[in-house]
């Protein structure tokens, strides 16, 4: 497990407030560039519409995540309020960079800021928008709750107050401009990467 730490080359590692777009941004992010791989997280949480597994999520039950917990497989995790867990594997690190590909995950404000202190050549990215725009994005997608909406808006407020521990922090107001600010990021990082390897 600890050759997955120690491997050359970024880990991008973007993270966010719910609704904030770093899925939307993401997508985005491995169209412009081939060579980005996505991690697939397991989480305890039910399978949606459309979802496969193994793609959109790896879906494994409380007692499993419990147990590769305790086993010491995961990077990171992170419990919600509402009861389910997700986190990243270690073994999906190794498989991308086995593969000669670059890792991005998409996490948790806490599970980002962990793989920073554990992950060298980790990039942080934190994406943010506006309250009032977070709550109309939250409710127009209708996949929770109001009380889960509630809660989501209430852990961003939190997760804002860190956000200054992130590398870098992009304002999701204007999808255009945030994807040409992380792609920016993302090219000087790959470029300053190679240059140190070669």
């Amino acid at each position: 497990m600890a050759s997955s730490t120690s491997s050359p080359g970024p880990v991008f590692v973007v993270t966010g407030q719910s609704g904030a777009g770093k899925g939307t941004l993401i997508k985005r992010l491995l169209a412009a560039f081939p060579q980005l791989e996505l991690a697939v997280s397991a989480t305890t949480r039910a399978q949606r519409p459309g979802e496969v597994d193994g793609v959109h999520y790896y879906f494994i039950s409380d007692d499993e995540f419990a147990r590769r917990l305790a086993d010491g497989e995961f990077l990171e995790y992170h419990a919600f309020p509402w009861g389910q867990r997700s986190g990243t594997l270690f073994s999906e690190i190794e498989r991308i960079r086995a593969d000669g590909r670059v890792c991005v995950l998409e996490l948790e404000t806490e599970g980002a800021l962990n793989v920073a202190d554990r992950v060298p050549g980790a990039v942080t990215v934190f994406i943010t928008a506006p309250i009032p725009e977070l709550e109309r994005r939250l409710r127009d997608r209708a996949t929770e709750s109001a009380g889960e909406i509630e809660e989501r808006l209430r852990v961003a407020r939190e997760q804002f107050e860190v956000a200054d521990r992130f590398d870098y922090l992009i304002e999701n107001d204007d999808l255009e401009r945030a994807t040409e600010e992380l792609e920016g990021i993302v090219r000087r990082e790959l470029d300053g990467a190679a240059t140190m390897r070669s």
